[in-house]
């Protein structure tokens, strides 16, 4: 099993489970109404947070089946990066232990989608 093939499942875990659990424990509607319609995407909030989610798991897929690999990345990078910004940099960098809530896990997980988009590096062709 190479390097790439790894990050490729590890990622495509870790999307899936923050996805599935939310449509069984009413995370996304709680996430769409309770936070996103709060800071101004009312009515739009559950659309959103359901969007969000489903996205994440057809990139999950699609990242298990090695397929639009670059596609899925780049839309779950943007979905990190507005993560980032509207909810996790006012928190600080840490998740547990010097913070709550902060940048690091989304900061490692666009890390490791840019490695698996790009294994070699930006290379120019020739």
């Amino acid at each position: 099993m190479n390097g790439i093939l790894l990050l490729r499942i590890a990622v495509a875990v870790i999307l899936l489970t923050h996805s599935v659990f939310g449509i069984f424990d009413n995370g996304i509607n709680n996430f769409g109404n309770l936070y996103l319609n709060q800071i101004g995407f009312a009515p739009f909030g559950v659309f959103l947070a359901w969007s969000i989610k489903l996205s994440h798991i057809v990139a999950a897929l699609l990242l298990i089946l090695n397929k639009y690999v670059k596609l899925a990345g780049f839309v779950t990078i943007f979905i990190f990066v507005m993560g980032i910004i509207l909810v996790h940099f006012q928190e600080g960098w840490f998740v547990v232990g010097g913070g709550r809530n902060g940048v690091e896990y989304n900061f490692l997980l666009i890390c490791v989608l840019l490695a698996i988009m790009y294994p070699n590096g930006l290379q120019k062709k020739i």
